[in-house]
């Protein structure tokens, strides 16, 4: 399972090959998060501090969701390029912002090898998808080299404990866990010291958030969605969901916790 975290053939040809996934995992969090505020609010409030006409590159856009949600924040003079290796998650950025009738630019890239000269962009944006890159420190050197003199990497992630009730659901079900299972290679926790290999300041911040659930149907799509699900059987999901369906029915909720948050990096 660990190697499908950064395989770049099973990510863009099976996990991200559309949109359905990461839709089901979206979905959960906009319905029973805690926080009031928003993820994607809570990222703009940061990027907003950006100087005008500023060139902005997103590795990783997925369905652009941030940038739909955020539309009404973004300063006209900005000049964006969504960027992704998968052609359908391009696909639904471009549907899910084409009617925003905003200049949003659409390029397939490749975080480790990017197509654009020394010092281009103001901003790189890396928002929850380090962890799936090969080659880390070949993509934040890529960074760093189309980053301007006082440019800024934007970098999100979860820490350790994020959704550990959930970890915990699948490593008791999954009767036969690859190694390293759950494993990822670029949380709260390691980030920093990846990052300050390559950037002299590197800054970060915790995102207060947790999920309190009420429908069973959102959580077990949200498990069928994740990478570590994929060797869990049906009738492995069905006790689970069998185990949900008591536990709402008793407490009224599911409750889960969330550890999220964003390294802000300067040359």
């Amino acid at each position: 399972m660990q190697k499908r975290f950064t395989d770049q053939n099973y990510l863009t040809k099976d996990q991200y090959k559309d949109s359905s996934n990461l839709d089901a995992r979206i979905v959960i969090h906009q319905k029973f998060s805690t926080n009031p505020q928003g993820w994607f609010n809570w990222i703009f409030d940061e990027l907003v501090k950006l100087p005008a006409k500023a060139k902005i590159l997103e590795l990783g856009c997925g369905t652009g969701e941030m940038w739909k949600q955020c539309v009404d924040r973004i300063p006209a003079d900005w000049n964006i390029t969504l960027s992704d290796l998968s052609d359908g998650m391009l696909d639904s950025a471009w549907r899910n912002l084409v009617v925003t009738g905003r200049g949003f630019k659409f390029e397939k890239m490749d975080a480790q090898s990017i197509p654009y000269a020394d010092g281009t962009f103001d901003a790189v944006i890396a928002n929850h998808m380090l962890y799936h890159v090969p080659d880390r420190k070949l993509a934040l050197t890529e960074i760093r080299r189309v980053l301007k003199t006082d440019g800024v990497l934007f970098a999100s992630t979860v820490g350790e404990n994020h959704m550990k009730e959930m970890y915990g659901w699948l490593k008791r079900i999954n009767t036969n866990p690859g190694g390293g299972m759950f494993t990822n290679p670029f949380t709260m926790e390691s980030g920093a010291d990846q990052l300050r290999g390559l950037f002299s300041n590197v800054t970060q911040a915790r995102y207060e958030d947790n999920l309190r659930v009420t429908e069973v149907e959102r959580l077990i799509a949200y498990i069928r969605s994740s990478i570590g699900a994929v060797d869990i059987s049906e009738d492995e999901l069905g006790k689970l969901q069998g185990e949900f369906t008591a536990t709402l029915s008793t407490t009224g909720e599911i409750f889960i916790s969330k550890d999220s948050g964003l390294f802000i990096a300067r040359n």
